[in-house]
């Protein structure tokens, strides 16, 4: 069995439409019959343009929206089968990175604060000198200067609080990391240092991961294999490199040729 296994999962959402003499609902299927396996310790890139279902997934995988039908397992357990006190307990291991984490920081909580509460969700009774020490390391491992742990999250700029945003995803030390457009609002420099911090960090702690873009020249530098997502499907799966020179959808080859190229040299 995979470290995670999703199976023929559908997420749909009623719309209520027409008009108050005529009115009728519309079914949404976000996401509709997507079925992936991703091994302990892969960087599996979930692909497609915006509208598509990609956020949906992801926060359904967290179960932060539930399954209309199908089932996520997690290192064998069923994530949907559980109750909400259970997946509260649970989502210790696995944790999520959202696209601006300046809108996903407490503006009112000291860099400290906000990792010392992720921190003591897996160790309560964790001695103020152990933890202390624990968030220097912490905030070290991912290129942050500890002398600023008592700073807010408006002193710093986008790299910087992204890089907090992964510090307080590593804290509760999980093993599944959801990654969900982390770099599309950097700039192209900085993407590249957190790009490179997230596959160390792979590494480092054997984690497993889903990193969600819309742009698939970035999957392609960090992703083990690729998953295209088309209006709520899985409409394409494979190796990264493979999946990048022998496209076989026409919607992964549109993709492709949006990703933007130098001119030729004269």
């Amino acid at each position: 069995m995979s470290y995670l296994e999703i199976r023929h999962l559908h997420t749909h959402f009623t719309k209520h439409a027409g008009t108050v003499f005529s009115p009728r609902t519309e079914v949404i299927r976000a996401v509709d019959d997507v079925t992936l396996s991703i091994e302990k310790g892969e960087i599996l890139g979930l692909v497609g343009e915006s509208g598509c279902g990609k956020s949906t997934l992801s926060r359904t995988i967290m179960q932060l929206i539930p399954a209309t039908s199908g089932e996520v397992v997690l290192a064998g357990e069923s994530l949907t089968r559980l109750s909400h006190h259970e997946v509260r307990m649970r989502r210790l291991d696995f944790q999520m990175i959202f696209q601006d984490p300046y809108a996903s920081l407490n503006p009112r909580m000291t860099i400290f604060s906000t990792l010392e509460e992720a921190m003591k969700q897996r160790h309560p009774n964790l001695a103020k000198a152990e933890l202390y020490d624990k968030i220097i390391a912490l905030m070290e491992t991912v290129g942050l200067d500890p002398a600023v742990m008592k700073k807010y999250p408006h002193e710093f700029s986008g790299g910087q609080r992204q890089r907090i945003a992964i510090a307080r995803a590593l804290a509760p030390e999980p093993k599944l990391i959801i990654a969900d457009e982390p770099v599309s609002a950097l700039d192209v420099s900085i993407q590249s240092q957190i790009l490179n911090l997230l596959r160390k960090l792979r590494d480092d702690f054997q984690l497993t991961m889903i990193f969600i873009s819309h742009d698939l020249g970035v999957v392609r530098y960090i992703a083990d294999n690729i998953a295209v997502m088309y209006q709520g499907k899985i409409v394409e799966y494979g190796e990264a490199e493979q999946l990048f020179h022998h496209p076989q959808h026409e919607y992964t080859k549109r993709l492709l040729n949006s990703i933007p190229k130098l001119p030729a040299s004269a």
